[in-house]
């Protein structure tokens, strides 16, 4: 490009005609016009205005490279022009070269302007809304965003339960590692580690005001706090990006597990100092459900589902099977007339024991109320479950609220026979 636009202002000199070259066409003056070299008789080609020049002179050259007409040929025009003397007409720059090398100019730097990422950005973007999140409000409270998947919805076109409960379980193991305490467990730290000592969950509230939906973009935020001598409190809040609103609530309860033995454990005065810094002095996010749980089997359950068995894919890292997953086996159980014409709006689960591979379980609920009192009255039901093994081990109780679905702002209500 540069030696373009010098060669356009500063044109190389034609070197002067060979003094051999004649007009006849005849090579080196021994062969008649009409015989080329191999002595074969042709005639002389006509190209329009180009005639075949056996000794034309050499094209001239610009910075040792040559340029001009294919060799041998010339024009007419350039033979004349050729022997007309300089002047200050013809030693002028050649704009239509300077034209192209300043275009070309432009096109490169409009290129790489381009390619630079200075175009603004959706709000709902400036904050990097699909990164690992980050700790806010003085380090106490671990902030992340969340786009709501199209394979994350269900069949009413909102994010399923089991889609925010695991962005909680994500947010929660992202504030250990963001935090710099996660070592060689599941959100075990390096004292926790050390004795083989794992966080397992075993009650957890959840409220939901409102269901995101497809493309929607949610932030979770969470924190944690001490409960009683040997347990932890995780909170989280989730709310809707672009508008603020509540979406919904949840608050848990954790403690220690040996991994070995399978033992709940209290907590190591090495471990508590590194998590105790952490911890936030406030109330929970969600009032406690202190509710007692009534004992559920195959007599006082309304609806039962046998042979529940986990999949490979159900385990985490710890051998055993994921607490969200649990979620999906008690709904396994309830009565599809609550599952189409209603929401889950409220749950609260104690977790009695882990659940293992080879584990096979029982799904057991009742609906409280059939089709009187709260139901009738406000448009919601209530349910209580239980999850359990095939011996009888209870693994999970848990009571669930729905409301009436929304069509337009308008309940959905129909007549339901829980008889």
């Amino acid at each position: 490009m540069a030696t373009a636009a010098t060669c356009a202002f500063f044109p190389a000199a034609n070197p002067p005609p060979d003094s051999g070259a004649k007009s006849s066409g005849n090579l080196g003056g021994s062969l008649p016009g009409s015989i080329d070299t191999r002595g074969l008789n042709v005639k002389k080609p006509s190209f329009g205005s180009l005639q075949a020049k056996a000794n034309a002179q050499a094209p001239p050259k610009v910075n040792g490279t040559k340029v001009g007409v294919m060799d041998g040929f010339k024009n007419d025009d350039e033979v004349i022009s050729s022997h007309h003397p300089r002047t200050f007409i013809n030693q002028l720059p050649d704009w239509s070269m300077l034209l192209a090398a300043i275009t070309t100019i432009f096109l490169a730097a409009e290129k790489q302007w381009m390619m630079l990422d200075w175009k603004p950005k959706r709000p709902d973007m400036l904050a990097d809304p699909f990164g690992l999140g980050k700790i806010v409000q003085d380090g106490f409270v671990f902030r992340q965003n969340f786009s709501i998947r199209s394979y994350e919805i269900g069949a009413d076109r909102t994010a399923s339960i089991e889609t925010m409960m695991n962005h909680l379980q994500e947010t929660a193991l992202n504030h250990v590692k963001s935090a710099g305490l996660m070592h060689g467990g599941f959100g075990s730290t390096p004292e926790m580690s050390k004795r083989n000592l794992i966080w397992v969950v075993t009650k957890m509230q959840v409220v939901v005001d409102r269901y995101p939906t497809w493309g929607d973009v949610v932030q979770v935020d969470t924190w944690v706090a001490a409960s009683g001598k040997n347990g932890m409190r995780r909170d989280w809040l989730l709310r809707d990006s672009n508008t603020g609103d509540i979406l919904m609530r949840a608050s848990s309860q954790w403690v220690m597990m040996n991994k070995e033995t399978r033992r709940l454990s209290k907590i190591p005065d090495e471990a508590r100092a590194e998590i105790e810094g952490y911890f936030v002095d406030s109330p929970p996010v969600i009032d406690e459900d202190s509710r007692k749980l009534p004992k559920l089997d195959e007599t006082t359950a309304d609806y039962t589902r046998t042979g529940l068995t986990p999949r490979w894919s159900d385990l985490d890292v710890n051998q055993h099977v994921n607490n969200v997953k649990y979620i999906g086996w008690i709904l396994e159980s309830a009565p599809m007339q609550i599952l189409e014409g209603c929401e889950l709006a409220a749950m609260t689960l104690e977790y009695r024991r882990e659940c293992r591979r080879d584990s096979v379980l029982q799904s057991l609920t009742s609906v409280l109320d059939k089709g009187v009192g709260d139901f009738t009255d406000f448009g919601n039901v209530e349910c209580q479950h239980v999850l359990r093994l095939e011996n009888g081990g209870e693994v999970v109780k848990g009571r669930t609220e729905w409301r009436p679905k929304l069509v337009n702002g308008i309940g959905t209500l129909g007549g339901f026979d829980f008889a």
